[in-house]
């Protein structure tokens, strides 16, 4: 590591210049062949790792093989914690050093009854899960097996981390949990997660979300002998209404999705309860906050006034409002490291990447004021979340060499 990057005083020219100097070591083009050797064998790890099924909050299997494989690799110990996070420290010649933390997330999005069928077309590969992010996964297993295989001497040490509940409804609870332990929170410094394909993006900017369930419940009744009683699905019906004439802020962009409704039993029943679900998003925290009052108001008038016009007004609505799911928002520091050095390998190896905003696991740690970035990991992929998902891994090493430059840099090597 640069004496700039070692003191946080971080000049691109000496940041620069320490990356062509990694990427000219022996051992690194050693690292660079290998990746290039085992292109077909990265390839079959990553379908064996796409056939373990892991739906969301049931990513045990999954957590247990990657920790199989792990060791398999030296790692020891390989350790998991309750929620099926899994852990291997890469030893640094300070193993007191504060980590960098290279992580992929084990879950999917696909349902416990979803069949994974995986399968190979040319190069070409197939399966629900297989970039979204067996490619992530991948690329954190190689990048793993060359640091062991080339015997690279690291100053400081590096954490891989495969940890669950990323998806969706998961709300990012493995990092959630990794960074609520002081273990782990007072020692990682820097994180680079890998998720799905692709070289052209940096997420550095963490899109806040939050989720509401919103329920709307009543007597119900027949719609003959009981018409009159305040009916849940015309409260939602009102709301959804009022809600889609708020005004959204285009700076910070901020937006409103009403995604799922249901309710009801049928068409000649006054329903019992209505519900849906709203998902909110914005650049700032503060528009997240505002949006949620104002769904909260809008939500409680349509109610009242369903319930000054209901005939039978002794018969009562009730509503509740729940958040289900909340993802901090928050950016990184211009002048990071992380950053500097991320520009500095994609200068040395010619990808012309962007910033981009994205709701990730790197939403945690920024929000906590620790350095971190989202990168993907090679190939290309379409059809995610879908059961037709692919990937392509040509082109992958290319973003191989990057993450092991990345990881070079930040962590130091100990070569002449």
């Amino acid at each position: 590591m640069s004496p700039e990057l070692e003191s946080g005083q971080v000049s691109p020219i000496a940041t620069q210049r320490e990356v062509t100097r990694l990427a000219s070591l022996r051992r690194v083009h050693d690292a660079f062949a290998w990746f290039r050797a085992h292109d077909r064998e990265i390839a079959d790890f990553q379908m064996r790792l796409t056939s373990v099924p892991a739906p969301p909050f049931h990513e045990q299997d999954r957590s247990d093989w990657y920790r199989e494989e792990l060791r398999k690799l030296g790692f020891l110990p390989v350790e998991q914690d309750d929620l099926g996070n899994v852990f291997a420290v890469y030893p640094g010649a300070n193993p007191d050093a504060p980590l960098l933390a290279v992580s992929a997330h084990l879950d999917t999005v696909f349902p416990p009854d979803v069949q994974i069928q995986v399968k190979r077309e040319y190069n070409r590969l197939f399966g629900p899960g297989i970039s979204d992010n067996g490619a992530g996964l991948t690329a954190l297993w190689s990048v793993a097996s060359v640091l062991r295989y080339c015997g690279f001497q690291l100053k400081t040490p590096v954490l891989f981390l495969a940890n669950v509940g990323e998806e969706g409804e998961g709300d990012l609870r493995g990092f959630r949990y990794v960074f609520a332990q002081e273990h782990w929170r007072s020692r990682i410094s820097q994180v680079l997660v890998l998720d799905g394909a692709g070289v052209d993006t940096i997420v550095a900017q963490a899109l806040g979300s939050r989720r509401f369930e919103v329920r709307v419940s009543g007597p119900g009744g027949h719609s003959w002998s009981d018409f009159g009683a305040p009916n849940p699905i015309v409260a939602l019906a009102r709301a959804i209404a009022a809600l889609g004439e708020l005004e959204l802020p285009l700076d910070p962009k901020t937006t409103l999705n009403i995604g799922t409704i249901e309710g009801g039993t049928s068409v000649n029943t006054i329903p019992e309860s209505a519900a849906m679900r709203v998902d909110v998003r914005s650049a700032a925290t503060s528009e997240i906050d505002r949006l949620e009052d104002d769904l909260r108001e809008t939500v409680a008038a349509a109610v009242a006034e369903t319930q000054r016009e209901a005939r039978e007004s002794k018969k009562k609505l009730t509503l509740s409002v729940e958040v289900v799911g909340n993802r901090p928002a928050a950016e990184l520091r211009s002048d990071a490291p992380i950053m500097a050095v991320l520009r500095a390998v994609d200068e040395q190896i010619g990808i012309r990447s962007h910033i981009h905003r994205a709701s990730t696991d790197a939403n945690i740690p920024l929000s906590l004021g620790i350095d971190a970035a989202a990168i993907g990991a090679g190939g290309t992929g379409g059809g995610a979340h879908t059961l037709h998902e692919w990937y392509d891994p040509a082109g992958r090493d290319r973003a191989l060499k990057r993450i092991l430059l990345v990881i070079l840099a930040l962590a130091g090597v100990n070569e002449p």
